[in-house]
């Protein structure tokens, strides 16, 4: 029993270390920090892999709050989005005004809720993962994303006119 829920934290931390140290670079805005991050999020995960149960959520969860730790200290502005690698899911690829344009409208929104949209969209967490993330109920989560999205769409489309 031991050794399947070792080889499954295993899996989740290898499955995951790209995403963490792409969430952390995004929030730090310097590689060697996010990777030192995550380091210390992988180790924290394994000294307190007994009371764990959900890694990928206590690993986000752990990144998250380190970065908080960083910002606090050093005030870094975030990276913007198009400096993060995203995978190419479309036919269409974002060319770099627009997505200048895109930092710009997320930079208008509430704090809170510009980083459950970037969570949410390049990250692709889960409603259930960023509420664990942030410590929000889910329904706070879904309601910051969606009034975020609202005002997002309703800024891009008017200034598009």
């Amino acid at each position: 029993m031991f050794g399947s829920r070792r080889r499954n934290r295993d899996q989740v931390i290898e499955a995951n270390l790209d995403a963490l140290t792409r969430f952390a670079y995004f929030r730090t805005g310097d590689r060697t920090e996010a990777e030192d991050i995550v380091y210390e999020a992988v180790l924290r995960l394994l000294e307190n892999r007994e009371k764990v149960n959900d890694a990928r959520c206590y690993l986000f969860r752990i990144v998250y709050n380190l970065c908080q730790d960083v910002f606090r200290r050093k005030r870094l502005p975030t990276v913007p989005l198009g400096n993060i690698e995203l995978p190419d899911k479309s036919d269409e690829s974002l060319d770099q005004e627009e997505i200048d344009r895109i930092n710009r409208l997320l930079d208008d929104l509430l704090p809170n809720e510009a980083e459950i949209v970037r969570m949410n969209v390049v990250n692709e967490l889960s409603f259930v993962e960023i509420s664990h993330i942030l410590n929000l109920p889910q329904s706070t989560a879904k309601s910051r994303f969606y009034s975020g999205m609202k005002k997002l769409r309703l800024k891009y489309f008017t200034d598009n006119q």
